[in-house]
C-alpha cells in the first residue's frame, strides 16, 4: 500500500524522496524491520493468547523433552508479519508477489485446520456443526487431518501456480540476442541486437556449461506440440516440488528453531538469486535467465526473513512456542513457489539438502522397520512361536526419523536392532540445531557457487 501511495504521489506531487520506494533495495530494508518488529511485538501478545486459550502442545515427542504444554500454532505469528510488511511495500499488481501471497494464504489455511484437529480430540468441547464437520477431515484413531486431503491440498496450490505461470504474459523469461563479432556496426547490425520476451518452459540446471534445462525435452513432440507437452511436465513438477518442500519443512519442524533458522537460511539464498534474475545487468554477467518483475519477490523474501528472525526470538531453545503446521506448511510452500518462479527448483535438491535428508530419513525408517517387522512374523508363524498378544518389533535404520532425533536420543530407549550407528551420548539439542543450521550455510553457498561452476 506504502508503495502505490509513493507511486500515486511520484506522478502528482514529485516531492524530492519520494520515489525512494521505487528502490527494491529500500523496500527489502524496510519489509525486514516492518515484519521483525511486528513479529517481536505481536508475537508476546499471541503466545499469551495461545496459552490462556490453551492451545498447546501435547505431543509424545515434546512431552519426553518436557515440553508438554508448549503454547503451539506460532506461525500465525510469521504469517501475520510477513504479510503486514508484504501489503505495506511490494508491488501488489506484480503476478509473483500475488501467487506468493495466495500460496501463504492457501497452505497456512490446511495447518489451521491440521493443527485445530490435532487440538480438538483434546478440547472436551459441545458438540457443534463445526466440529462434526472437522471430525470428517480427521484422520481415524490418530491427530490430525487426513494425510490425502493435505495432498490434495498441496497439489492443488502446485496446480495453480503452474497454470498461473502458463497463462500469465507476466510469466516470461529474456533472450537477447547478441551481434556476431565479424558483423559491422550498421544498421544491420542494430536490428540483430534485440530483446524478446518469451514463454519458457526452460529451468536451471547445477553444473552444466549452458546451466539450463528445458522441461520439453522429455516430450516425444516437435515444435508448438512440444513446447505444450513441456508446460504440462512443468505443471506436474511444480505440484510434486510443492508437496515434497512443504512436507519437508514440516518433518524439519521437530526441534526448537530447527525449522526456523534453516528456512531463514534457505529465504537469504533464494533473495539473492531473485535479485540476480531480475537485474539484467547481474543475468547477463552470469550468464542466468534474465526474468523480468522478479526483482519484486525479494520485497516478499525479506518480509519473511524479518518475521523469521523475530520468531526465532521465541522460538529459540527453549522455545516459548511452536509454530506448528500453520507455519511449518505455509514456510515449506513459500520457499517451493518461490523457487518455481525464479526457475531454480532443481536447484532446491542441494539447497534443501536438510529438508531432503529429513523427508528420505522418515522414508527409509518406516519401509525398513515395515519390511523387517513382516519378515520376522513370518519367521515366527514358519517356526509355531507367533502370539497375537506380543508385538513383533523390527528394525530400525536409525535410531528415531527424522534425521535430527537419531543423533538426539539414546539407543539404549529403543527396542530392536539398530542399523545405523549413533553419537556415543546423545547429543544436546541445542548443539544438533545449530548444527543443522551450519549444514545448511554450506548447502546455500554451494548453490550460489553452481551459478560460476559449469
Amino acid at each position: 500500500m506504502l508503495y502505490h501511495l509513493f507511486e500515486f504521489l511520484k506522478e502528482h506531487v514529485d516531492f524530492p524522496g519520494v520515489g525512494l520506494f521505487r528502490y527494491i533495495s529500500v523496500r527489502s530494508i524496510f519489509a525486514v524491520i516492518i515484519a521483525l518488529l511486528i513479529s517481536l511485538i505481536a508475537g508476546k501478545y499471541i503466545i499469551s493468547r495461545l496459552k490462556k486459550n490453551q492451545v498447546t502442545d501435547t505431543a509424545s515427542k515434546t512431552g519426553e523433552n518436557g515440553k508438554s504444554g508448549t503454547p503451539t500454532m506460532g506461525g500465525v505469528i510469521i504469517i501475520i508479519s510477513l504479510l503486514a510488511a508484504v501489503l505495506l511495500l511490494c508491488d501488489l499488481t506484480n503476478l509473483y508477489v500475488q501467487l506468493l501471497i495466495i500460496s501463504t494464504l492457501w497452505l497456512s489455511f490446511i495447518g489451521f485446520l491440521d493443527d485445530t484437529l490435532k487440538l480438538r480430540s483434546k478440547s472436551g468441547k459441545k458438540e457443534t456443526r463445526a466440529i462434526r464437520f472437522l471430525g470428517k477431515l480427521q484422520r481415524k484413531d490418530k491427530d490430525g487431518m487426513k494425510g490425502k486431503l493435505k495432498i490434495y491440498g498441496q497439489v492443488g496450490l502446485g496446480l495453480i501456480v503452474g497454470l498461473a505461470l502458463y497463462i500469465s504474459d507476466q510469466a516470461v523469461i529474456v533472450e537477447i540476442a547478441h551481434v556476431p563479432g565479424h558483423v559491422e556496426q550498421t544498421e544491420q547490425a542494430e536490428e540483430l541486437q534485440y530483446i524478446r520476451h518469451i514463454k519458457s518452459t526452460k529451468t536451471t540446471i547445477p553444473f552444466l556449461k549452458d546451466n539450463l534445462f528445458d522441461y520439453s525435452w522429455l516430450t516425444p513432440f516437435k515444435g508448438a506440440s512440444r513446447q505444450k507437452a513441456g508446460w504440462i511436465v512443468y505443471i506436474l513438477v511444480a505440484i510434486f516440488i510443492v508437496t515434497a518442500v512443504s512436507n519437508g519443512t514440516n518433518l524439519t519442524d521437530g526441534r526448537d528453531g530447527l525449522a526456523t533458522g534453516t528456512v531463514a537460511i534457505v529465504g537469504i539464498t533464494l533473495g539473492i538469486l531473485a535479485y540476480l534474475s531480475g537485474h539484467i545487468v547481474y543475468a547477463r554477467y552470469l550468464n542466468i535467465m534474465f526474468i523480468p518483475n522478479s526483482g519484486e519477490m525479494v520485497v516478499f523474501m525479506a518480509g519473511l526473513i524479518g518475521a523469521l528472525i523475530g520468531f526465532l526470538w521465541y522460538n529459540a531453545y527453549p522455545a516459548q512456542v511452536f509454530m506448528g503446521d500453520v507455519g511449518s506448511l505455509t514456510l515449506g510452500g513459500i520457499v517451493a513457489v518461490f523457487a518455481l518462479m525464479i526457475r531454480v527448483e532443481l536447484l532446491l535438491i542441494i539447497l534443501c539438502g536438510v529438508f531432503l535428508a529429513e523427508s528420505v530419513s522418515v522414508i527409509v525408517q518406516r519401509l525398513w522397520y515395515r519390511h523387517t517387522r513382516i519378515k520376522a512374523t513370518k519367521k515366527l508363524i514358519a517356526e509355531g512361536k507367533y502370539s497375537k498378544e506380543e508385538a513383533v518389533a523390527g528394525e530400525r535404520v536409525f535410531v528415531r526419523a527424522p534425521l535430527h532425533d537419531h543423533y538426539i536420543f539414546d539407543k539404549k530407549d529403543v527396542t530392536g536392532r539398530v542399523l545405523l550407528k549413533g553419537p556415543e551420548k546423545p547429543i544436546a539439542e541445542p548443539k544438533v540445531v545449530v548444527r543443522f543450521w551450519i549444514i545448511s550455510i554450506l548447502l546455500a553457498v554451494l548453490t550460489i557457487i553452481t551459478l560460476k561452476i559449469r
